[in-house]
């Protein structure tokens, strides 16, 4: 049976000092620049490099995204969404159903609580989602609807805290 894996990840550190006008237009601080090219590094060190990327369309998501692209080695640009911004099961659920059988491993970036909430979902484990945590999952599903069927059985490889590296 193949298996497809998940990196679910919360965006890098963002900056509650900016002139940004609104929530979804907050950058990264100092901290966050710093974290996600480390955290991009270790996830192509552990060989969990993403086919797809998607992603909520928020600016944090975004920078988080650049920031760790060319580290992590990906060459498809990743998909942004408003659907992703401050989402739960629900809009993972749908994002993940949707994605082509072909691809083995994605990655999904967003916020909290929602991350906190999906990865329980998955895995029925409780983690906690720091700014820049990566939870690795994986499950044995043909495709990815049946991944999403699965939920609750998807087992955590291991949670990258970018504190840790």
């Amino acid at each position: 049976m193949p298996t497809k894996r998940l990196v679910l990840m919360r965006h890098a550190k963002s900056s509650w000092k900016s002139d940004a006008p609104t929530d979804h237009a907050r950058p990264l601080n100092g901290r966050g620049r710093r974290d996600s090219p480390k955290v991009g590094a270790e996830l192509a060190r552990r060989g969990w490099v993403p086919d797809r990327v998607l992603s909520s369309d928020s600016a944090r998501t975004r920078e988080t995204f650049a920031r760790m692209r060319e580290a992590l080695g990906v060459d498809d640009d990743a998909r942004f969404t408003r659907a992703l911004y401050h989402a739960g099961v629900d809009a993972v659920r749908e994002a993940l159903a949707a994605l082509d059988d072909g691809v083995e491993t994605a990655l999904i970036l967003g916020h909290n609580p929602g991350w906190e909430e999906v990865l329980e979902w998955l895995s029925g484990e409780d983690h906690e989602m720091k700014t820049a945590t990566c939870a690795l999952l994986s499950v044995e599903a043909a495709t990815w609807p049946a991944a999403v069927e699965a939920a609750g059985d998807w087992a955590v490889a291991d949670v990258i805290y970018p504190r840790s590296l």
